[in-house]
């Protein structure tokens, strides 16, 4: 058995209590755990301050002075031991307040000790309460004073109970690797190893918990974050690798009267580069007889939606139904009216199924469905009810994916015999190396340029003090026949205060946009959803000139004529939200704005959000800033992937690092499919087994 799998309450010191405790703060649940508890920062004991150096911001220092002088002052409450210490630059003072009689009998006067703590000043006096001192011995050849970088352990006020702060942490941690060091075996082939000049595996988690000195600290950092980040990486392509040895696919080996009818008689704009490529991926996939899995990235208004419709046609024309789920009903019913208004009502029957589909309308299109002549069905989660059966469903899309779960999507490739191709689409820009992880078994398709015709967005970002000057673009912009969105931010935690700006925001508007001459829509979460669709209504009618919402908008709604995008407290919201919130405009011929209102008030990270804005359209160029400022962990749909348990690796900051991974991985299953090579049978075992580190469980 693997040592590292036993529970933790059998390590020496923990106990029933502790090992209870140790479970619920921090989840660690075995010694595996325990050894991945890394510390999140370290206290430099290397070096020795001179008493001038001290200063009140330090967090600790360590200093050789000696005892010049000790006295217990004080009584009862006050009472407090007070040491004068000296080196050859001052003086520094230590205080007890507690322990005092013990600490005052092992101190001696004249000795010269290693004194290490928190530093502070008090009437100008340098001085260090309740420090750790230990003796100078400068003949002793032993370390000393701990002179290492000290591990710091996050803990928790209810660990500190059981007396399981850092300290006590670190000492759990110290019996660990004294008891079971050798325990730790290598993981990674040695021409890996040598290829990425990493240390040994022991050795690093020696050193990441317990580190001689700085350098081999980070030697320890690179050598583990390394392994987080291969480890995920072989995971990911070994499962495309099985994914096409396990699933064959249907073959599309005609491309007939519906695409070709389509594209020559109803296109009616000419499809991009980038679009044609797309589809020569998707073409390529589909005729290899293996079920294609690819991810269509897109940036808002590329035309993923006409990739998708031209891919199902193919399919049609092989003989096969399609289907697209989207997850809501507003997506979806974007989709069906983008589609349908492409095809026209004599080319190619396309339905609609969602939760609000009428019983008397779902029986005509469960049996249409059935009989296999419904060619092109969109929906929600509907469409993966039991009761919903084609005849022979061939191609499947499914939009914004991290909506949905694994079994979700799976339940729609179980709908046929044969598993129909997959793709998944999104207008999430992801950075690269998010794709690489969240997606790393599929193949990734781009379309990063926007349809021909359309203007780029002007961003301009614009403080509380200018606001007339907005009133005036927009009274401009609408007597050229424009229309205006302005979005209020809808954060959960004060929808009370929210709802107030919503309510200002609209006797603003009202004020300054008065009847007849305007008409304002309303649009919010608390609104019935007839209402909301009647209010919807008016304005893609062009009844209204003015959307005022909350982020209700964001996506799924179209209005061509729509030119402008004001976003108010735009700080308030985050990059990929604002971007998305962007390309509700600028759908139409016309030269569209978005613009960002704030306060003066701005954090950096909030000014960094808003000049990205301004700087750039880019999704892509976007997305990644949006990593570095909030990490993986927080961007949509990463939260529930359940593969980004990464402890030491940061996608942000470890790109370069995750693409060479990336590329040596594909190298070696390119010679080894199998990994039955000598050399590799380290990395085939460590799939049958759990080792001590990345097991191989947390990253299916």
């Amino acid at each position: 058995m693997d040592p590292f799998q036993t529970p933790i309450v059998y390590l020496k010191g923990v106990g029933q209590a502790r090992a209870e405790v140790l479970k619920k703060e921090l989840a660690l649940a075995n010694f595996e755990d325990l050894l991945r508890h890394f510390p999140f920062r370290y206290i430099d004991r290397t070096r020795y301050y001179k008493v001038k150096d001290i200063q009140a911001d330090l967090p600790y220092v360590q200093v050789l002075a000696r005892v010049v002088n000790k006295q217990v002052i004080g009584e009862k409450h006050t009472k407090r031991l007070v040491v004068q210490t000296r080196d050859d630059t001052g003086t520094l003072e230590l205080v007890w307040f507690k322990g005092i009689n013990w600490i005052e009998k092992t101190i001696i006067p004249g000795q010269v000790y290693i004194i290490f703590g928190k530093p502070g000043f008090f009437n100008g006096q340098a001085q260090m309460a309740h420090p750790e001192m230990e003796i100078y011995n400068p003949g002793n050849t032993q370390r000393q004073g701990n002179a290492t970088l000290q591990p710091v352990y996050n803990s928790t006020e209810k660990l500190k109970q059981f007396q399981l702060d850092s300290k006590g942490i670190q000492k759990l941690t110290a019996s660990l690797l004294e008891l079971h060091a050798k325990d730790i075996k290598e993981n990674l082939p040695l021409y890996v190893i040598n290829q990425f000049k990493l240390i040994g595996r022991a050795e690093a988690y020696r050193n990441i918990h317990f580190p001689a000195d700085a350098n081999l600290l980070n030697e320890a950092i690179q050598r583990l974050k390394f392994e987080e980040l291969f480890l995920l990486q072989l995971k990911l392509l070994r499962n495309k690798l099985l994914h096409t040895q396990k699933f064959r696919g249907n073959v599309f080996g005609t491309v007939g009267h519906y695409f070709n009818d389509f594209y020559h008689h109803k296109l009616p704009f000419a499809l991009t580069t980038a679009q044609k490529r797309v589809l020569k991926e998707i073409r390529q996939d589909t005729q290899r007889g293996v079920q294609m899995n690819r991810l269509l990235q897109g940036d808002v208004g590329s035309g993923k939606t006409v990739v998708a419709l031209m891919s199902m046609l193919i399919a049609v024309d092989n003989g096969f139904q399609t289907c697209i789920m989207a997850p809501t009903e507003i997506l979806a019913s974007q989709h069906y009216q983008t589609i349908t208004s492409l095809v026209g009502d004599d080319f190619i029957e396309v339905a609609l199924l969602t939760g609000s589909t009428k019983q008397k309308a779902r029986r005509v299109l469960h049996e249409r469905l059935e009989s296999g002549d419904l060619k092109i069905l969109i929906g929600t989660h509907a469409l993966i009810e039991d009761k919903v059966q084609f005849k022979n469903l061939g191609f499947v899309v499914i939009d914004e994916q991290h909506r949905f779960g694994v079994e979700q999507r799976s339940k729609l490739w179980r709908k046929n015999s044969v598993p129909p191709h997959v793709l998944v689409m999104t207008a999430t820009p992801i950075p690269r190396t998010l794709a690489m992880t969240l997606y790393g078994d599929l193949d990734v398709s781009v379309i990063d340029e926007l349809p021909a015709g359309r203007k780029p967005i002007q961003t301009l970002h614009f403080f509380e003090n200018q606001r007339l000057r907005v009133f005036g673009f927009m009274k401009k912009e609408i007597a050229l026949g424009r229309q205006i969105y302005i979005v209020y931010p809808l954060i959960q935690e004060s929808e009370k205060l929210d709802l107030k700006n919503l309510e200002d925001g609209i006797a603003v508007m009202s004020r300054e946009f008065p009847l007849p001459d305007y008409r304002i829509s309303i649009v919010h979460g608390k609104l019935k959803a007839a209402d909301k669709e009647f209010e919807m209504q008016r304005f893609i009618k062009g009844e209204t000139q003015i959307m005022v919402a909350t982020t209700v908008i964001e996506v799924g709604v179209n209005v061509p004529n729509a030119s402008v995008m004001i976003i108010e407290n735009a700080e308030r919201f985050g990059l990929s939200q604002l971007h998305q919130l962007r390309g509700r405009v600028g759908r139409g011929a016309d030269q569209s704005y978005c613009i960002l209102m704030s306060s003066h008030k701005l954090s950096h990270d909030g000014k960094i959000r808003l000049d990205t804005m301004v700087k750039t359209n880019n999704g892509f160029e976007i997305s990644e800033i949006d990593l570095q400022l909030r990490g993986p962990g927080n961007i949509e749909g990463t939260q529930q992937s359940g593969v980004l348990d990464l402890k030491l690796a940061n996608l942000a900051t470890d790109q370069e690092l995750l693409i060479r991974i990336r590329k040596f991985v594909e190298l070696i299953f390119e010679k080894d499919p199998q990994l039955a090579l000598p050399e590799n049978q380290i990395l085939h075992h460590s799939f049958q087994t759990k080792n001590a580190g990345l097991s191989w469980d947390k990253i299916s």
